[in-house]
């Protein structure tokens, strides 16, 4: 709130999640202007920072996937358009959004109305994401349709009968079934889905036991599985939870497997990824803007408004160091980003605010 003082915006508070709504006037609207929504979002993640910075979060929470300069960036261009209220167009609504990080703070908002939050419903949506990784530092990537992955939660406990680790016959050992159930997994996309329409199942928990001497009773594990289709994503949930509690059947153990949807995938408008790299480029050279060859498995609860209104998603490199192929990622706990492209994040969401108002309006 407190960097958005001395702004024309009119900001609302959400009542279900910390979120921060601002709608700014243009001075050159009709009474019908139409609106365009800019989104950042502004969470972190359960991870223990070691990257060393004098600016590390404390407490394990650290903001490893670059939603700091989401944030910051677009309060840059609330700044920005604000100084320019009397060329726009329309109206502009910024989306200051929480916990996409698995909350899925989109929907929450859309809920709360943020859409419409102008008066009439937005025209169009523009969201921007960086990498410490992957991109060279200040290149623009987007592309038209499938521009990332739907994703859900695979949840498996497998029970078993606890005992001495000496004597594993005289017990039931959850630990080893739960491995060979993510092996299992691994082969299971291997060997039933087509690579051209890829899945990724990804194992991200396992809890199980207390000491090394004691054979535990159950064992749990937590994947995050990947899809660009709606039937890929269906024959993964079928044939994940399938595969785990034949395999605790197998070894005269049973399993519980939930398969929980998450986000869908996010899917940009081919004219706005159009749109967005011709605005990149003629602000920035179009040494700096690049059509985005494929999607990338991550997920965003930005695809939840992209469902709702035409509009276009956008990467920004903004690796600290100088090879990106080789930067540790977004998620890493070793994940630096480069505060020098914060500007142009700032530029590029004002600009396609600015551009989109006028194209909007005829």
């Amino acid at each position: 709130m407190a960097a958005l003082a001395g702004t024309d915006l009119e900001i609302t508070l959400g009542e279900r999640c910390s979120s921060v709504v601002g709608v700014l006037r243009g001075g050159r609207g009709a009474a019908d202007a139409p609106a365009v929504l800019l989104r950042g979002d502004m969470d972190a993640l359960p991870v223990t920072e070691e990257t060393g910075e004098p600016f590390a979060a404390p407490g394990g929470a650290m903001h490893a996937c670059g939603h700091d300069l989401h944030t910051a960036g677009l309060v840059g261009a609330a700044r920005l358009l604000s100084r320019h209220r009397d060329q726009l167009a329309g109206d502009v609504v910024f989306m200051f959004q929480p916990g996409e990080e698995g909350f899925d703070g989109a929907e929450a908002m859309i809920a709360e109305g943020v859409l419409n939050a102008a008066g009439p419903r937005v025209s169009a949506a523009y969201g921007l994401h960086v990498f410490s990784s992957t991109l060279p530092r200040g290149q623009f990537a987007t592309r038209p349709g499938p521009m990332m992955a739907a994703s859900a939660g695979l949840i498996v406990t497998v029970h078993g009968v606890g005992g001495h680790a000496s004597r594993p016959h005289a017990a039931a050992d959850p630990i080893v079934v739960a491995a060979e159930m993510i092996t299992a997994l691994q082969t299971l996309v291997t060997r039933q889905f087509d690579v051209f329409d890829p899945v990724v199942i990804t194992v991200g928990t396992f809890h199980a036991g207390t000491r090394r001497n004691v054979i535990p009773s159950h064992a749990t594990f937590e994947a995050t599985v990947r899809a660009f289709t709606p039937d890929a994503l269906d024959r993964a949930r079928e044939r994940s939870v399938r595969l785990c509690t034949q395999i605790a059947a197998a070894y005269g153990l049973t399993a519980d497997a939930a398969f929980a949807g998450e986000y869908p995938v996010t899917v940009n408008d081919p004219d706005h990824a159009q749109f967005a790299l011709d605005v990149a480029a003629d602000l920035f050279g179009a040494e700096r803007a690049h059509l985005l060859k494929d999607p990338m498995m991550g997920s965003e609860d930005f695809s939840r408004v992209l469902a709702e209104v035409p509009g276009a998603f956008i990467f920004l490199g903004a690796c600290a160091g100088d090879d990106p192929l080789t930067a540790p990622t977004n998620h890493s706990a070793l994940a630096r980003f480069s505060e020098s492209v914060l500007p142009d994040a700032a530029l590029l969401l004002a600009e396609l605010a600015v551009r989109g108002l006028r194209r909007l309006s005829g």
